[in-house]
């Protein structure tokens, strides 16, 4: 089951990392790829 952005910035801030779930959403575009609903058809 594929991360979304949000579980993916929530995972990253109990590690003392804090970015914002569009940020995440910017860099996931950026190397091209897909949003977890289209990422768990693929699986």
């Amino acid at each position: 089951k594929p991360l979304s952005d949000s579980r993916l910035a929530q995972l990253l801030e109990e590690q003392g990392i804090k970015v914002a779930r569009r940020t995440i959403a910017k860099y996931r575009d950026s190397l091209y790829i897909p949003p977890s609903s289209e990422r768990k058809r693929l699986v």
